[in-house]
């Protein structure tokens, strides 16, 4: 899973990880190497950032 440009850095995938995947990178997020792919983040994302 990734985070593309189009993140607004609103922080709802980070609060819908189970995991806790979800980090600050500069001024977005970023999915680290515990990410489970359960596609939580995806579903939340109101801009459609996330991506496989």
């Amino acid at each position: 899973m990734n985070i593309t440009d189009e993140c607004i850095a609103c922080g709802s995938c980070v609060d819908s990880c189970p995991v806790g995947a979800i980090i600050e990178s500069g001024e977005k997020y970023a999915i680290n190497d515990d990410c489970t792919e359960c596609q939580a983040c995806v579903d939340t994302c109101p801009v459609s950032a996330i991506v496989e």
